[in-house]
């Protein structure tokens, strides 16, 4: 300790560690590496023997991933450095390596391939909540064992977000009104927030909207008359047979509408979403209907229109071995016949009935 006056005392932390005290160095990414730990401004690798399940376990809730998946010596190479001349004391509970209590080692010599290298598995540790979508929301980042808000001063934090969820690019992002969240920097190239700095700034929290809002909406051909079967390059439908195809998708918001496009040409056909699909009936195939059909589905969300398009469908016409028409009297006669075999066991069995209840 420092005595500055005769009423102040300043007590100076003699912990060796600073605020960045680990990392994985030589992994395919932030999540798996040789374990590096910081002390006096220098990096000094692990050796494997000062290293149990319970230290993986703390470095991986360290670095933001999730548990440990492989933990070996020499998996990830030898340290260029010195080794670190402590052995780790960790419970598995504590949320970052400093927190860990150490001791010295028993043997001051680590041989050669023995510096611990550790695979954590990577997490789902960003989300967006709140918005309907798993691309719209407020913004929450697993960190060290719990969900937290995070908070921004530019719209690069946002880009990231919707970058690392698979979720296009940023439509829009706002803040809240009261500091909640913790602060993060991104520069925008980021692949994931894991790759930003972070601070413990209270921040107003940050909601993002991904252009990518609305999952793709699925397209599928019926048809009441079985004229349909499938080819080698997808559907095929007989001439003369009336067909529909319907667009569907999950019922994320209301309403909205389908708009069904045609490859090939300008006709198009749109109707509003019932029950978050639509039905487009043509009422006789001919040549002009083949080619690639797609469902694009429109909604107005948060004050701005969002789209997505299905995949393609194609659709092949070919020729009936059978005339339309005649199917069609076969259909009619078929059930015609059904009505009235129906109808005639009907009367057998209630006439049976009757002449039981007289005898």
């Amino acid at each position: 300790s420092l005595t500055v006056s005769s009423t102040k005392l300043i007590e100076c932390s003699t912990n060796s560690f600073s605020p960045e005290s680990v990392r994985l160095v030589g992994g395919a990414g932030l999540c798996s590496g040789r374990v590096e730990v910081k002390s006096n401004q220098s990096w000094a690798s692990v050796c494997e023997a000062d290293f149990d399940r319970q230290d993986a376990e703390v470095v991986c809730r360290d670095v933001g991933c999730g548990a440990p998946a492989a933990l070996q010596g020499g998996l990830y190479g030898e340290g260029e450095g010195q080794t670190w001349d402590k052995e780790f004391q960790c419970k598995g509970k504590e949320s970052l390596l400093l927190d860990c209590d150490t001791s010295d080692r028993e043997n001051n010599t680590c041989l050669p391939g023995n510096a611990v290298g550790l695979t954590c598995s990577e997490p789902d540790d960003v989300r967006l909540v709140g918005g309907g979508s798993r691309c719209a929301g407020g913004v929450e980042w697993y960190y060290q064992g719990e969900w937290r808000i995070v908070g921004a001063e530019d719209w690069h934090v946002a880009a990231v977000v919707c970058r690392q969820l698979g979720c296009g690019s940023t439509d829009s992002e706002l803040l809240g009104n009261t500091n909640r969240g913790f602060l993060v920097y991104c520069s925008g190239s980021e692949s994931s927030l894991r790759e930003c700095s972070r601070s413990y700034d209270l921040h107003p929290g940050l909601t993002v909207i991904c252009s990518d809002l609305l999952v793709q909406p699925d397209i599928f051909l019926t048809d009441p008359m079985g004229g349909v079967f499938r080819g080698h390059q997808g559907p095929e439908m007989f001439r003369g047979y009336n067909f529909t195809i319907t667009c569907s998708t999950q019922p994320q918001y209301p309403g909205g509408s389908f708009l069904l496009t045609f490859t090939g040409s300008n006709r198009t056909q749109t109707q509003p979403a019932v029950n978050h699909s639509a039905a487009f009936l043509f009422p006789a195939a001919d040549d002009s209907h083949q080619g690639n059909y797609s469902c694009v589905y429109d909604n107005y969300v948060f004050s701005h229109n969002f789209s997505s398009e299905s995949e393609l469908l194609s659709l092949t016409i070919t020729a009936s071995p059978l005339p339309a028409f005649i199917i069609r009297h076969v259909v009619v006669l078929l059930i015609l016949l059904t009505s009235i075999i129906t109808s005639y066991l009907y009367y057998k069995v209630k006439t049976f009935t009757q002449t039981l209840q007289v005898i």
